[in-house]
Formats: C-alpha cells, sequence, structure tokens
C-alpha cells in the first residue's frame, strides 16, 4: 500500500519529522511504500487565486497531489505551536482536493516537546475535512516529551512502550481502512460534481 506521510513543523529537522521518519521505517519494514510531505522543506505558497493559471508558481504543490492521489492513506503529523496547528499545515489541507485525499484515511498524530499535543489534533478533527473529503480515523497518536521519545531502537520505560505500542496498533488500523475506503472510492457513488463540498 502507499502511504503519504505530511509533517507539518515549520522547521527543518524537527520532531515532527523525526516521528513521521520513524513511522515511515515501520510501514517500510511491513512492505509499504512511504512518500514523506515534509513543509519545512516544500515551497507551497499560500492559496490564491492563481491555483489553476500559475503552473510555475504552484508546481511543488502539483508534485504533492500526485503523491498524495497515488496513496490509499494518509498520515498527518502536527507539532502544537501556542495550542495550534502550525499555518503551513493549515494552508496545506486548504489545497488539498477531494480528487486526491477524498474518502481516504488519515491518522493524525500530535506531537509536543512536552505534555501538551492534544489542541492540534481537536482543531484539525473540526477543520481541514470538509471539502477536501479525508476520512480522519476516531483514534489518534501524541507523542510527548518528543525531544527524547523515540530516539532509541528499544522502548525506555513504561511511557515509550505503551507509546510505540499504540503507533503499532494505529498503523494496523490505518491500512485495515485503505482497503475498506478503497471499495468506497471504486462503489461509483461518489459524485464531487453534484455534493463536491460538505456541510
Amino acid at each position: 500500500m502507499d502511504i503519504t506521510i505530511v509533517t507539518g513543523s515549520h522547521r527543518r529537522e524537527s520532531n515532527s519529522r523525526h516521528v513521521a521518519n520513524y513511522i515511515a521505517n515501520i510501514l517500510q519494514r511491513k512492505g509499504h511504500d512511504t512518500y514523506i510531505i515534509d513543509l519545512a522543506e516544500t515551497n507551497i505558497p499560500l492559496w490564491s487565486e492563481d491555483l489553476e493559471t500559475n503552473e510555475e508558481k504552484w508546481s511543488s504543490l502539483k508534485e504533492c497531489h500526485k503523491k498524495l492521489a497515488k496513496s490509499q492513506a494518509l498520515i498527518i503529523v502536527s507539532p502544537e505551536w501556542a495550542g495550534m496547528a502550525p499555518p503551513m499545515l493549515k494552508n496545506f489541507l486548504l489545497l488539498c482536493e477531494a480528487e486526491h485525499v477524498g474518502h481516504k484515511p488519515a491518522l493524525l498524530v500530535g506531537v509536543s516537546s512536552g505534555i501538551g499535543g492534544a489542541y492540534p489534533i481537536h482543531e484539525l478533527r473540526s477543520s481541514g475535512y470538509k471539502n477536501s473529503h479525508i476520512c480522519y480515523l476516531p483514534d489518534h497518536i501524541i507523542v510527548r516529551n518528543a525531544n527524547d521519545a523515540l530516539r532509541s531502537s528499544q522502548a525506555d520505560g513504561d511511557y515509550e512502550h505503551s507509546l510505540r505500542g499504540r503507533i503499532n496498533y494505529q498503523l494496523e488500523l490505518l491500512l485495515q481502512y485503505g482497503t475498506a475506503l478503497a471499495l468506497v472510492r471504486d462503489s461509483g457513488v461518489i459524485d464531487y460534481e453534484q455534493f463536491r463540498y460538505g456541510m
């Protein structure tokens, strides 16, 4: 299965990217192909009306759309900045079209250097899905104390052991959702022409 991991931090070599790499390695060991879209490295402009007319300006977004369209499942990794998801991530979700991500499962992963990480999950569950038709999984992952978490090859302590177990469990669920929702996309029921925008 092809899976795209979007890491929403603006910082290069961020904790979010480290978590994305950790998850990608698990999936690759299971035989799946992963694509990482790191918004700190991908030059995506803020939404504007020339989206369909200025090909050079939006070339990096078109490359992202190709990866998303090829994928059967998504993982969205968001740090918590002042209790919010970063603006680049919100902008990226605004630019995700239903043809690329619609009716595909997405696992939300919050990242915090402290004990936070829940607010971006709540924010993303409240927005970012209406017109794109992304299907967020019911559960999510929060990686707390991310400066230290998932840094060694073996779990260090009860929290780390529990976190790694939850990540493995959620990835198995994501793969099952990816298979199941492919049936929805192939059903012929989806009508983006008449019902493109959610309510």
